[in-house]
């Protein structure tokens, strides 16, 4: 099982808007002592985001997927699930029951009583519309809930807005209630140095030495042209199973020592 992340939506291909559901995922995940396994960027078009909720949902994995659950003609993602499962889209009892709580609040702002037959108030009970089988994802920002699947395969789809400001709550409160069990199961540190002016060819035999000498270690290489505070360099670090990973630091430096490199330790992770 991994857990994984799909955001949606053409402004985000497009550059109108910098996507901030990536970043604010990996954050809560490591808070949290887990890791991203994967993650996809798709645009506004049905057919390709049912056919990559129907590939991901025959796997095992956690996803979580951000934005197009509103009501307008761009949001897609609601239809484009209940298709890639085969199932119809159903207003969901306890959706309806905090969208209109949400219509209440807001006509209620306005010094009026709410009027839930009014066209605009029946438009908004399609966010709470899902597929057959579907639960709801409290929505602790304006109340109007996203939606959960769970599959024969033991994974999971979490949907939540586009909306980093609505997606982050829902995005705690689902790991929180259905994944504390694996918080901090497995111990990870991550150490690395800046190797100056040298090249991944001449670091890529030390590093596959490591790599099969330690098995719960994997080397990375991060090289960089340089700035106006660090000249050329490679970031060259390993990351896993603390144990393993202080010897194989040890290793790695004496590698690089023997290899006359020079370098310089950066702050454990």
């Amino acid at each position: 099982m991994a857990f994984g992340i799909i955001i949606i939506g053409d402004e985000i291909l497009s550059g109108k808007r910098t996507d901030k559901h990536l970043a604010k995922f990996i954050e809560l995940l490591t808070a949290r002592g887990l890791q991203l396994g994967w993650a996809e960027y798709i645009g506004d078009d049905p057919d390709r985001i049912t056919a990559t909720l129907k590939r991901t949902f025959a796997s095992n994995d956690v996803v979580f997927s951000c934005g197009g659950i509103g009501a307008t003609p761009d949001d897609h993602t609601r239809l484009c699930a209940a298709r890639a499962l085969g199932e119809d889209l159903v207003l969901h009892p306890e959706a309806q029951k905090k969208i209109n709580e949400r219509i209440a609040d807001v006509a209620r702002e306005a010094g009026k009583e709410p009027n839930y037959s009014a066209e605009d108030n029946i438009h908004r009970l399609k966010m709470g519309e899902f597929p057959m089988g579907a639960e709801i994802i409290p929505n602790s920002f304006n109340k109007i809930p996203g939606f959960s699947i769970t599959h024969a395969t033991g994974g999971a789809h979490y949907f939540v807005p586009g909306f980093p400001v609505m997606a982050e709550p829902m995005m705690n409160w689902v790991l929180d209630t259905h994944y504390a069990h694996l918080f901090h199961q497995h111990a990870y540190v991550e150490k690395s140095v800046f190797v100056y002016e040298s090249m991944e060819s001449t670091l890529t035999p030390l590093m596959e030495t490591i790599e099969t000498a330690f098995p719960n270690v994997k080397v990375f290489s991060l090289p960089s042209v340089g700035d106006a505070q660090r000249r050329r360099h490679i970031e060259l670090g390993v990351k896993g199973e603390p144990t393993q990973c202080e010897q194989a630091y040890d290793s790695m430096l004496a590698g690089l020592d023997k290899l006359k490199q020079e370098y310089v330790a950066i702050a454990n992770k």
